[in-house]
């Protein structure tokens, strides 16, 4: 397998080439991982290729698969008319580049892998959201909802596509846990507001793993079927809503793009996940930051932390995907 990763050094595409790379090695299976950057003197691993975007926009080179994860962090910083310009051309910048590459590559990838979140959906509390469920037009909605549009204009050239919506990604090199291990290790980690909104997360190695099943079964269904015949419902003209469609492109011929919920099978409230946290870093957790303090601290980016989503990976389970860490206790056990 020959693939190109943009965002391949962050949180995610890191341990995500690392993974692969294992695998295939230790199957005796090829595999080239391309990082696409801006910068050429960028660290990274010695069986790592690099290549620039300036260098894409030229480049000859044939791709398996494109895996599009670049993008701003969305909770980083708050969202001041700024940042949010700036989270979105993190966004559709490398996405752009990328289509671009497909638009005139004379052989095109088997599929794109684009990166969102379930910040799609909205905010909607604990109702349950399967990639069949609507949204709720909010700034993590509009983002993730431009990204994928975009990402979808790869089937345009007879690329296929799976948009997978990220939830809360458990690990301790990074994401929400890296954040709050400070303050839970001093002993003043508590909960959010009142505790009750759910938290949908899916821990790192899972992630990975999901991926890389994503693409395999991508990859084995292709190599059987004409990639006409693969499993596909309809796009509407507003907003994303369905796990699969079909979409026309211009010559008029229907290539498959599916939608995946990245998330364990368990979501749970705030107040829970902060209660195992707790307990695996053997501390206290009796302090709570009350919800006029979020808005306070963080404005409209508080919404992150005080509304909850209960967003649930059915496509991922439909396909037979076995979670390695189905509750959290697990996933955090996993870390020690």
């Amino acid at each position: 397998m020959n693939i190109l990763i943009s965002g391949g050094s962050g949180f995610l595409g890191s341990a995500f080439s690392r993974e692969l790379m294992a695998r295939y090695r230790a199957q005796n299976k090829n595999v080239t991982i391309t990082w696409l950057t801006r910068d050429a003197s960028q660290a990274h691993p010695d069986d790592i290729n690099m290549m620039t975007y300036d260098e894409l926009a030229t480049s000859d080179m044939s791709f398996d698969v494109i895996l599009n994860l670049a993008g701003a962090g969305i909770a980083d910083s708050r969202w001041s008319d700024e940042r949010k310009e700036e989270l979105m051309a993190s966004r559709i910048k490398p996405t752009q580049s990328i289509l671009d590459f497909i638009a005139r590559a004379s052989t095109k990838p088997n599929l794109l892998v684009s990166g969102s979140a379930i910040g799609w959906y909205g905010t909607q509390g604990d109702k349950p959201l399967t990639e069949n469920s609507d949204y709720k037009t909010d700034f993590a909605h509009t983002l993730c909802d431009e990204w994928e549009r975009l990402a979808l204009k790869a089937t345009d050239y007879d690329v296929p596509v799976a948009i997978v919506r990220t939830g809360v990604v458990i690990h301790p090199e990074g994401g929400m846990v890296a954040k709050l291990l400070l303050p839970f290790k001093f002993g003043v980690g508590g909960q959010l507001g009142d505790g009750q909104q759910m938290m949908s997360w899916i821990s790192r190695e899972d992630w990975v793993s999901a991926v890389i099943f994503i693409i395999e079964q991508h990859l084995k269904s292709a190599s059987k079927t004409d990639i006409n015949h693969i499993n596909s419902l309809t796009q509407d003209n507003t907003s994303i809503s369905e796990n699969t469609f079909e979409t026309e492109n211009s010559a008029g011929n229907d290539t498959t793009a599916v939608v995946y919920n990245l998330t364990a099978p368990n979501p749970v409230t705030n107040h829970t996940f902060t209660k195992a946290l707790g307990s695996w870093l053997q501390r206290p957790t009796f302090f709570t930051l009350p919800e006029f303090m979020l808005k306070l601290m963080f404005g409209e980016m508080s919404t992150l932390l005080i509304d909850g989503q209960k967003v649930l990976p059915q496509a991922l389970l439909d396909a037979g995907y076995s979670f390695k860490h189905s509750t959290l206790q697990q996933a955090l056990e996993d870390q020690k």
